[in-house]
């Protein structure tokens, strides 16, 4: 057993320069084995900040100036912290219905998700340690109800159950896919953005993270001399997620570029994540220039998919627009049609997305819905489903790698954290580096 000796809050920096909440964990007595990149005993974790981000969200607790987050810190060191010592950070479950309990909203609004979060993922970390495994391999066993601490607070009525359905975990582990986003449009670029759609995405499909990533690194750099002899060297810019913002305005010359770049490599596919709520407004959805209604984007998507290797649509549609998702996942049925602001990481949505059959994939985010334990339930919900399963980084990110370890423990199908030319997206990758060795030396 491993009790909460101390935790506490501190204000950083996020990639974009914004203050995030960080929070250190002790644990007494300290662990015999240290989770990665942690201290002995000690463990910290930060939560990321999101640029375009879905009004179901969970809320992220700002200051009056819109910023700050020292009420959000506040809310840990005096709110949180007291109730949460003594606790044994193996029992998960326990601790986040109790800080859910504690905030008493919906979505959290009372002490901020990113205070909460916080303090989940370090008593996540700090229960692998506790354990002595790995914390994917802590994670995964949290999938299964049967190995989770028995709760003992009183139930939240905003608390989700735990989905009790049999899940597809097993002991063999595998990496997932990466989604390397090396062109930025949209929200994701600060300096006179020219695309609509947010993300373009390689996905390499080698048999290991390593192979896939020299993959990345060789179509980046083709990227990259082709918009440097297009454009010349005033547009090698990156945008938040370490993408390339090229200043060209239309959908299909990025992909044009993309292509060009991924010549020779066979075995990649591209991905697109439209962000489309940016881009909706009374009924209709302007892009490149034009008033498009749902029926014109479904034909505006299929135009694309004909002509280019595109594996998966993300947010295809405005958060809303049920029935535009509705059509076009059944009129694309070889394609992944993935909900991200339309389910929020959240039980609720996500049921009411399939039965709705809005989608077959849900996008991931931890800061969405706010703890280590309901990320879990919206998971299991979602592979009862049989929906493949990605889960994602933010445009404003840490040097924390916890998602890395959280999309191996889910054994979700990929990984969104960007391109390896930002090193706060490249500590994700090199996490699942570390633990497709470990995995290949347990063989």
């Amino acid at each position: 057993m491993a009790k909460i000796k101390s935790i506490i809050a501190r204000e950083i920096k996020d990639s974009r320069g914004n203050p995030t909440v960080e929070v250190e964990l002790e644990t007494d007595p300290p662990s015999r084995k240290a989770s990665e990149g942690q201290g002995k005993g000690t463990f910290v974790d930060s939560v990321p900040s999101g640029a375009s981000t879905g009004e179901n969200e969970a809320l992220e607790l700002r200051d009056a100036d819109g910023k700050g987050v020292s009420k959000a810190i506040e809310n840990v060191n005096e709110i949180i912290a007291p109730k949460l010592k003594g606790k044994d950070v193996v029992n998960q479950k326990e601790l986040d219905e109790l800080m859910i309990a504690l905030d008493g909203t919906e979505n959290k609004s009372k002490l901020g998700a990113n205070a909460i979060l916080a303090v989940s993922m370090a008593v996540c970390r700090a229960g692998a340690a506790a354990k002595k495994i790995s914390l994917y391999r802590h994670i995964r066993d949290l999938c299964d109800p049967s190995l989770q601490g028995v709760a003992t607070t009183k139930q939240s009525k905003h608390v989700p159950k735990i989905a009790s359905h049999p899940l597809a975990m097993t002991n063999k582990f595998k990496i997932p896919l990466a989604m390397f986003n090396i062109l930025n449009g949209g929200r994701h670029v600060h300096k006179d953005p020219h695309l609509d759609i947010q993300e373009f995405m390689i996905v390499p499909h080698k048999k290991t993270i390593a192979e896939n990533l020299v993959v990345c690194n060789k179509i980046f750099n083709n990227l990259k001399a082709e918009i440097e002899k297009n454009f010349g060297k005033d547009h090698l810019e990156l945008g938040d997620e370490g993408g390339f913002a090229p200043p060209i305005d239309s959908t299909e010359r990025a992909l044009f570029l993309l292509r060009g770049s991924s010549e020779g490599e066979n075995d990649v596919q591209f991905a697109i994540d439209s962000a489309a709520s940016e881009f909706y407004k009374n009924g209709k959805y302007t892009i490149e220039k034009n008033d498009l209604t749902r029926s014109q984007m479904i034909e505006f998507y299929k135009n694309l998919a004909d002509e280019f290797p595109i594996m998966s649509f993300e947010d295809p549609f405005s958060e809303e627009d049920w029935e535009g998702f509705k059509e076009f996942t059944n009129e694309m049925p070889n394609k992944i049609i993935i909900a991200d602001d339309l389910t929020t990481t959240n039980i609720k949505r996500i049921k009411e997305a399939h039965n709705k059959s809005a989608c077959n994939g849900v996008l991931i985010k931890l800061n969405q819905i706010g703890t280590v334990t309901e990320t879990i339930a919206a998971v299991n919900m979602a592979k009862s489903f049989g929906w493949k399963i990605a889960v994602s980084h933010r445009s404003g990110e840490t040097m924390d790698n916890f998602i890395a370890d959280l999309a191996v423990g889910l054994q979700a199908d990929f990984l969104k954290a960007g391109s390896p030319a930002k090193p706060e997206r490249m500590i994700k990758y090199q996490r699942l580096l570390e633990i497709e060795n470990e995995i290949n030396k347990k063989k």
